[in-house]
Parts: structure tokens; sequence; C-alpha cells
């Protein structure tokens, strides 16, 4: 064990579970996500099947905005816990 690094043999178990934790997470955060655009995609594609116009600009209201925020969000949790397992596990 050099001495510039004494930590390091010492968080090397925590690490591994850490890089667990995190992979669960990333696999939940992924579901979510998925059902949420799922979600948001239901009626979409149905009224511009049969000829509905899609150039009208809908705001989002109630439900419908709160999702959109929420996949927003989610989308950035998942970016930074990749992230934040790559930083560790290297």
């Amino acid at each position: 064990m050099p001495a510039s690094r004494p930590w390091r043999a010492e968080s090397v178990g925590e690490g591994h579970a850490l890089v667990a934790y995190l992979n669960i997470a990333q696999i939940i955060i992924s579901i979510a996500l998925i059902a949420l655009a799922v979600m948001q995609s239901k009626g979409a594609g149905l009224g511009r099947m049969f000829g509905g116009d899609s150039s009208i600009y809908r705001t989002r209201r109630g439900i419908e905005k709160t999702m959109f925020r929420v996949t927003i969000v989610l989308a950035v949790v998942f970016f930074l816990t990749s992230l934040l397992s790559v930083l560790l596990q290297s």
C-alpha cells in the first residue's frame, strides 16, 4: 500500500458496493423513463395516422406537464448516475 494513497485500500470494498447500488438505481430509473415515454406518446400516434393535424402547437397542462418535467429530471439523474458509476469503476 503506497503511503500517498492510504484511503485507496480501505475504500475498494465500499466502492464495489456503491457501484452495485448505482447499477440498480440505473435499472430502476431506466424502467421509469421507458414507462413515462410510453405514457406520453400513447395518444400522439393515432391522431396523426388518421389525418390529424400535427402542426398545431399544444400547450402541456396538468398531468401532461408534470410527466414531461419528471421525464427531464429522470433523464438528468440517469446521466449523473451513469457518469458517477463510470468514475467509480476507473
